[in-house]
């Protein structure tokens, strides 16, 4: 098992009343699992992948990833956790803008400590996404669909564990979006990466092994995929 999440609550305060987004969410995923969080609009979805990759903490509840208890470590105990462990690929990209598409893929290596050989690593991983004559691009001389392939790029550089996807063809075309999709599990099977995908396109989710669904804050459904299509 590379992830636990047990009895896991998340309480906003409120001007009137708290606002409960996640109400005791358990599940479990199994290393090499694809799975995906679909729901309604503020289900809970994209809090729920936060707290998974110890962005945040849970009001009441533990998670266990990748035999660490997050829910008790530091923010710097549970950095260098995600450092090691985790890739994450956000809907907005999450590029920074002063760095190429090289630098910023080698970004997570080097917070590892692992500069030598960064560039080597970066430059196959954007080769393989296709981007191998933009090395020098600065994001904003990127599309949409480009920057994209530079955070799954990203995402995979420091060969994490799992990798946490939150939306990643949201802001895409279709036809962009169904190339992101090809190369997100071509990578995914390459590496043997357990890869955990929030989205609303359920076609997307389709193709993973299984689905668990939010409503409301709650899991209403947890069930595999029968008529897989990757």
């Amino acid at each position: 098992m590379i992830l636990n999440v047990k009895n896991v609550t998340k309480i906003y305060p409120g001007i009137n009343r708290p606002l409960t987004v996640l109400d005791n969410i358990n599940f479990s995923i199994e290393k090499g699992e694809i799975c995906a969080i679909v729901g309604p609009s503020g289900s809970g979805k994209t809090t729920l992948l936060g707290l998974c990759a110890g962005l945040d903490n849970p009001t009441h509840g533990e998670i266990t990833l990748a035999n660490y208890k997050i829910t008790g470590l530091t923010e710097n105990e549970k950095a260098e956790v995600r450092n090691k462990k985790v890739g994450f690929i956000f809907q907005n990209f999450q590029l920074l803008p002063t760095l190429t598409a090289l630098e910023n893929v080698m970004i997570p290596l080097e917070l590892q400590g692992k500069s030598k050989g960064a560039d080597k690593i970066a430059r196959g991983l954007l080769e393989q996404v296709g981007l191998g004559d933009r090395l020098d691009h600065y994001p904003s001389q990127l599309s949409g669909g480009e920057q994209q392939r530079v955070s799954l790029a990203r995402a995979f550089s420091n060969s994490p564990d799992i990798l946490f996807a939150d939306e990643p063809t949201g802001n895409l075309d279709g036809e962009t979006g169904g190339m992101i999709e090809n190369m997100l599990f071509e990578l995914n099977s390459l590496k043997g990466t357990t890869l955990v995908i929030v989205t609303h396109d359920m076609e997307l989710a389709q193709k993973t092994n299984r689905i668990i669904r939010l409503k409301g804050g709650k899991i209403v459904e947890d069930a595999p995929v029968m008529a897989k299509s990757v």
